[in-house]
């Protein structure tokens, strides 16, 4: 990719910022997060203080990271966006904030939301059975679905029993919805059928989320594309976001190429009718402003998508999760990751998409803060996790000065 990282350090140099004349205050707020990173070593605590600081070149060039786009959130309002690298290592061109990215499975946040806002609405009920909102396909019934139903709720959180599958199909005509939950070919993923009683135990699982998206298709008549553009991507004017893929014109030339952990571009595996798990399109700066609303409608500030209720009810720890999972200890809302007690309160979700693509938002309610950091390659959530610390020392508990 780069033949040594002081090549990479002068090719970005070319970086797309926001605003071409930034206070300097601003310029050194963005030079301590670009230039704060540490090592992300699993269950460690941030003790960057007494470990080397690195820049954000220099770990893209380790983690052969070819693109970065990052948003920052500060005072409630996108303090500044900024792009680093190239789209694509054969093509050259460069990274920009209107880049597209996939967002992966930080997908399920706004798909939650979207759940909610119809829960806000008094038209689903979370603790009611989805067989009875299900009118295409139901979840097929055996000896655990009659001990215990499966409701939203537990969907939402990964304790449905369903099991952890990703989406190959077949060359050919694409599956439908139904097929898929099915598990029929031309799908080639597990069947949407409970393995373990409901409630009992946590595991992630994409096809969770599909069955959600057929509720939500069944329950209002419109495609999950439309109905997400209508409740959520319109109203918070995210003009670059879209379940729609291949991208249309104007979105298509501004799409990432995915690259492997050995930095060499693959086409997209996107397509195909399951989205709700990690289909969305979107950059940095949109995914800002969806965190943007969900923190003010948890003040009570805006109920544009969610309500005071039902953003306080997604923010609401439903259980712990294991400090392995992602190396430090979390705790799982509807359909968001939250910060464990002790830190400063965040939400957020990470992304990780075959065969290199990542995305992660977290965002911090209290200090009215948030960053959004995705990538064009594999190993995008460990730089992600490497500079996550830097904007937390920065804008979350910044040192006095």
């Amino acid at each position: 990719m780069f033949k040594s990282a002081a090549a990479m350090l002068v090719f970005l140099t070319l970086v797309s910022c926001t605003s071409p004349k930034v206070d300097p205050r601003l310029a050194r707020r963005i030079q301590s997060v670009e230039n704060g990173l540490v090592e992300f070593v699993p269950g460690q605590a941030d003790d960057a203080g007494m470990r080397q600081k690195m820049s954000l070149a220099e770990r893209m060039a380790v983690h052969k990271i070819p693109g970065v786009s990052i948003a920052v959130i500060n005072k409630g309002k996108v303090e500044w966006a900024k792009a680093y690298g190239v789209l694509n290592v054969d093509s050259r061109a460069p990274v920009t904030t209107e880049s597209i990215f996939q967002a992966a499975s930080t997908t399920k946040m706004l798909v939650a939301a979207t759940v909610l806002h119809f829960v806000g609405e008094g038209r689903l009920d979370l603790d009611r059975n989805v067989n009875d909102y299900l009118k295409s396909w139901q979840i097929p019934e055996n000896d655990l679905t009659r001990e215990r139903k499966v409701t939203l709720r537990l969907l939402m959180t990964h304790q449905a029993g369903l099991p952890m599958t990703n989406f190959p199909t077949d060359d050919g005509p694409p599956p439908t919805l139904v097929q898929v939950l099915k598990g029929e070919l031309p799908a080639r993923n597990k069947p949407a059928v409970v393995e373990y009683l409901p409630g009992s135990q946590w595991q992630y699982s994409n096809i969770g989320y599909v069955v959600i998206q057929l509720l939500l298709e069944d329950l209002t008549g419109t495609p999950l594309a439309r109905l997400m553009q209508d409740v959520i991507f319109g109203p918070l004017g995210m003009r670059s976001s879209t379940l729609v893929y291949p991208l249309e014109p104007g979105l298509r030339e501004r799409e990432i190429s995915p690259h492997d952990e050995e930095g060499k571009a693959h086409e997209p595996a996107m397509g195909g009718p399951a989205l709700a798990q990690g289909g969305l399109m979107t950059t940095p700066t949109d995914l800002a402003l969806f965190s943007i609303e969900i923190m003010r409608a948890y003040r009570g500030q805006s109920d544009r998508v969610l309500t005071r209720e039902m953003a306080r009810a997604m923010l609401r720890p439903e259980l712990d999760l294991d400090p392995a999972l992602l190396g430090m200890p979390i705790s799982e809302g509807l359909g968001v990751m939250l910060s464990a007690d002790g830190e400063p309160f965040s939400f957020g979700h990470p992304g990780d998409n075959y065969p290199g693509a990542s995305s992660w938002v977290m965002a911090y309610p209290d200090s009215d803060t948030g960053i959004v950091v995705m990538t064009n390659g594999a190993m995008g959530n460990l730089l992600a996790m490497e500079i996550m610390p830097a904007f937390v020392r920065e804008y979350v508990r910044p040192a006095k000065r």
